[in-house]
């Protein structure tokens, strides 16, 4: 069997360390930097030749940087002959552009995997992506792990009584009903106006909260402008404590001082995005390390990802 070779990119380096780790492979040395003009250059100094390669890098900020830097990491590695390109991207940035809402607007989405594919990828690996149907966006193999179980493992350890999983809009029903059949929880979902990017107006939730432990689950918090709106609204309603879990830690411009100071009682994030290390003990970092390890083994093996799936 052909050998494996882990390559990591600079947008998560905790978790490629923590993957290696797991699965007992060192990284690949790879020379990444940038040009006085700002171009990447990169240069893996391992040869590669039919080998099988793991690229980790998640599409994150700052997210034109490191959707370059992967796509050259690609290059990169076709070009040197690898037997097999896999793609590691715990966040995949530009999922939230998946179809057209107004005329002459992209679909970004869709872009991207033009991309990654025609770059050279063969697999890929994600985690939560904004919309499922993005899978279908690919013609290679796409692997799509949901963090709905680890966020419920964290719960249950928690020992919390009497929750109720609450989606902050329509579209994340789905995703709060996983995490509430998971728990034997009820859902409450909110209604919510956008009336314009990064900015929305709850309308009116749906469900009781009274004197429960809310727990707020989406995909992204970027500016925490909405998850702070959804929380308030919960804690209005009479809701005795919120939690909040996201699994992808964007964090731009205010952010980590809107959640900080709002009355949500712990924000839990995935580590698919590296976090600051200043954060305050009200943000809590769960690991995806274990399953991408688990996965990269058994792709490695030929073996079915079946097992790691959790509906």
């Amino acid at each position: 069997m052909f050998g494996i070779q882990l390559i990591s990119g600079t947008s998560n380096k905790p978790l490629s360390e923590e993957i290696s780790s797991l699965v007992n492979v060192p990284l690949t040395s790879v020379i990444i930097k940038n040009f006085a003009d700002g171009e990447k250059y990169v240069r893996v100094e391992s040869t590669v030749r039919g080998e099988n390669i793991f690229i980790i890098q998640s599409v994150s900020p700052p997210v034109n940087d490191s959707l370059m830097e992967l796509l050259i990491l690609i290059d990169s590695v076709k070009r040197g002959g690898a037997s097999q390109i896999n793609v590691i991207a715990p966040y995949l940035g530009y999922s939230r552009q998946d179809r057209k809402s107004k005329s002459r607007e992209p679909i970004s989405a869709k872009l991207i995997a033009n991309m990654i594919t025609s770059a050279g990828a063969n697999r890929l690996l994600v985690y939560d992506l904004h919309a499922d149907q993005i899978q279908g966006f690919y013609d290679i193999p796409v692997d799509h792990f949901l963090g709905f179980s680890i966020f419920a493992k964290y719960l249950l350890d928690k020992k919390l009584k009497n929750i109720v999983v609450v989606s902050p809009d329509v579209g994340g029903v789905k995703r709060a009903n996983r995490l509430a059949d998971h728990m034997g929880a009820p859902i409450a979902i909110i209604d919510k106006i956008r009336s314009k990017h990064n900015q929305s107006d709850v309308a009116h939730l749906v469900g009781d909260v009274k004197g429960k432990t809310a727990v707020i689950i989406d995909d992204i918090i970027d500016t925490g402008g909405s998850i702070c709106n959804a929380v308030n609204e919960v804690k209005n309603k009479g809701a005795k404590k919120v939690i909040i879990c996201a699994s992808h830690a964007v964090l731009s411009g205010s952010a980590i001082t809107n959640l900080q100071q709002s009355v949500a009682k712990k924000i839990v994030f995935l580590n698919t995005i590296k976090l600051p290390s200043t954060l305050s003990n009200k943000f809590v970092s769960l690991t995806v390390a274990p399953v991408i390890s688990d996965a990269i083994l058994r792709i490695h093996q030929n073996k079915s990802l079946e097992p790691l799936f959790v509906n």
